[in-house]
């Protein structure tokens, strides 16, 4: 940076990133048995919806406890 150049203001606020998390994999392995399940049978679907149901809610529940996280000045515009 050269001496010309204007000073740059600090950032207004953290930028908030998820944590690592498998639960988009889970999903996706439940749905694909779950779709297969509805031309092989309930011996497949019963579980893959189960898997589907089971990892949305957790996301759900994840999601819920990071925005509660959230410092209470943050805008989401």
């Amino acid at each position: 940076m050269s001496p010309v150049d204007p000073e740059i203001p600090p950032a207004g606020e953290e930028i908030h990133l998820p944590g690592p998390t498998g639960l988009p994999a889970a999903f996706a392995v439940g749905a694909a048995v779950a779709l297969i399940g509805v031309i092989e049978g309930p011996v497949l679907w019963v579980p893959g919806l189960v898997i589907v149901l089971y990892t949305v809610v957790r996301w759900i529940l994840e999601t819920r406890r990071e925005i509660d996280e959230l410092p209470l000045e943050h805008d989401a515009h």
